[in-house]
């Protein structure tokens, strides 16, 4: 089971933060991944720029572990699920094989993105631009203005900090209050070739507006670590 010392409040229900960039819903029993990316490599290799064609492997094997050790009966993907929307026709065997044992495993629903729009789910699962679940939606990109509790990814953000002379770069989760109005959070990304954007990027800040407080939010030293990133 993910560590409770990663367990944190939001918009009054209990979520954990896994160290492997995923977010677990006890009460829904559901595990949430953003941006997977798959066959990322296998795009690139079309366009002659040659990447070791196993990312979907590693990204597949990671999300089976966290299904394992958070015990998640359902998956949410928050969109870029592939890194384009043929990206399931490149799938080599093996790395389908697995996509297709895990939607069977759960009750999987893909979150389309900017990058797979027009993907089918070949694989197994259900497609969703968008769902609200419990009150909170899910989507793939912040909606700035958005009143409602708000779960997506998109953005890839990561903790820019310098500690002692060290440069740290980690990927982290988003967290935005403001005042008595419900929380948003930006996922970080999951897949295995996914780069990273600063956390206190302006188009973060933006996105998550109207708020009055934005936090980086990532398991650091054996618990659940806080960083201000802006103020209102």
């Amino acid at each position: 089971m993910v560590p409770v010392s990663f367990a944190f409040d939001f918009c009054g229900e209990e979520f954990r933060l896994t160290q492997d960039r995923a977010l677990f819903w006890p009460r829904e029993r559901a595990l949430l991944v953003a941006d997977l990316h798959l066959e990322k490599a296998s795009f690139y290799a079309k366009h002659g720029q040659m990447l070791p064609p196993y990312d979907s492997r590693e990204t597949l094997e990671r999300v089976a572990l966290a299904i394992r050790e958070t015990g998640a009966r359902r998956v949410f993907t928050l969109g870029d699920n592939f890194h384009d929307s043929a990206g399931a026709e490149r799938l080599e065997p093996y790395a389908a094989g697995m996509l297709a044992a895990l939607t069977k495993a759960t009750d999987w629903v893909w979150i389309t993105g900017n990058h797979d729009a027009s993907m089918e789910a070949r694989q197994g699962g259900t497609l969703a631009e968008e769902l609200e679940i419990a009150g909170i939606v899910l989507r793939h990109q912040a909606k700035q203005g958005e009143s409602r509790p708000e779960l997506s990814g998109h953005y890839h953000p990561r903790l820019q900090i310098t500690v002692r002379d060290r440069h740290i770069r980690r990927p982290c989760a988003v967290v935005s209050t403001d005042g008595a109005r419900a929380g948003r959070m930006i996922l970080p990304a999951f897949g295995a070739l996914t780069g990273g954007m600063d956390a206190a990027d302006p188009a973060i800040v933006a996105a998550l507006q109207p708020a009055q407080a934005i936090d980086a939010v990532l398991p650091a030293g054996g618990k659940l670590a806080r960083f201000p990133l802006w103020r209102g």
